[in-house]
């Protein structure tokens, strides 16, 4: 879519003992999620409002991940194996894995896609897109963001194909109209630094609808969901404010104040891999960025804490399918 022209591993060497009860906590639950989306640098690319009139239905391709905010009326969102979702007039939606997708009036809706409307319907001067038959109408904003951290991009397969923040139970929904509001606002006003304040904008609007999202899961079975455990949460913060500890299950289970299976248990019912498994895929996938910015092997290596390059070319390989001098032909950003 071109709408808009915005520019416990045996292997692993223990590197220092520290003082692992002084991580985690004075951190907030929202803090791991700060730490991995400042990791894998969240972009902003473009922002739009729509007024789409039944019957209607656009397809997007896959592509960049969207986030849709309904201003007014209802649309339908439908995902490939999954059920269509309703969403209503104050509902945020993301799709932050850029899934190829349709939204419309009603599942039933025919549809066009959206490359074939943008010269049509497309009005490029106020970013506006006005489409559909003579029926009731919808009013919604959209925007694009993307995931600039390569390896480090794999963290957010955690989060589930759509983000559905409905607005019966946001706990503060004025953010949400508030940061729509000045989006809008930026991409009707093209003056110096518009491109740069929509990516920003976006920024804060990805990031408060995935802490919203992430505090409210019931039965969370990856890190995002997790940070809404008390417990676990303490532990994750820990282990994302200090990633190269030679952490254990029972220095985790001190922080998060358990014991050490009913610890081990809970985090791997939350998280959904144990807590060492867990640290040991973080640590591959920083030292994976390090390579990627031109870090050398043996260097990596040492910062995330391997005795040999030996021992973390193998962990590397086994966690990512190729080896670490590999990393620059599979990065993907």
């Amino acid at each position: 879519m071109s709408m808009i022209n915005h520019p416990k591993d045996t292997e692993v060497h223990d590197r220092s003992s520290g003082n692992q009860s002084d991580y985690g906590m004075a951190a907030t639950r929202a803090d791991v999620l700060s730490q991995v989306l400042t990791l894998i640098r969240l972009r902003g690319e473009l922002v739009y409002s729509a007024q789409l009139r039944a019957p209607w239905g656009i397809s997007f391709p896959k592509g960049p991940a969207h986030f849709y905010f309904v201003q007014a009326g209802t649309m339908w969102v439908r995902t490939p194996g999954a059920q269509p979702i309703a969403v209503k007039q104050g509902d945020m939606l993301l799709l932050p894995h850029g899934t190829g997708h349709l939204i419309c009036d009603d599942p039933g809706s025919s549809w066009a896609d959206i490359d074939n409307l943008v010269s049509s319907h497309f009005d490029r001067d106020k970013s506006v897109l006005d489409y559909g038959g003579e029926g009731e109408a919808a009013k919604l904003v959209g925007g694009l963001f993307h995931f600039e951290g390569g390896s480090l991009a794999a963290l957010m397969t955690a989060l589930p194909l759509t983000v559905h923040i409905p607005s019966e139970g946001a706990k503060t929904p004025d953010w949400l109209h508030a940061l729509t509001h000045f989006l809008v606002k930026e991409s009707l006003e093209v003056e110096p630094g518009s491109s740069l304040m929509i990516s920003r904008l976006i920024d804060l609007l990805v990031i408060r609808t995935l802490r919203t999202w992430a505090a409210n899961q019931e039965n969370p079975s990856s890190w995002v969901g997790a940070l809404g455990d008390e417990r676990i949460g303490r532990a994750l913060n820990a282990i994302h404010a200090a990633p190269y500890e030679s952490w254990t299950v029972e220095g985790l289970a001190s922080l998060a104040a358990m014991s050490r299976s009913i610890f081990a248990e809970r985090f791997l019912s939350k998280v959904g891999e144990p807590p060492l498994q867990y640290v040991k895929r973080l640590k591959l996938t920083l030292a994976a960025d390090m390579l990627a910015g031109g870090m050398r092997v043996t260097q990596a290596a040492a910062h995330v804490g391997y005795a040999s390059d030996a021992a973390f070319s193998r962990a590397f390989k086994s966690q990512f399918g190729y080896a670490p001098s590999e990393v620059a032909q599979h990065r993907v950003t």
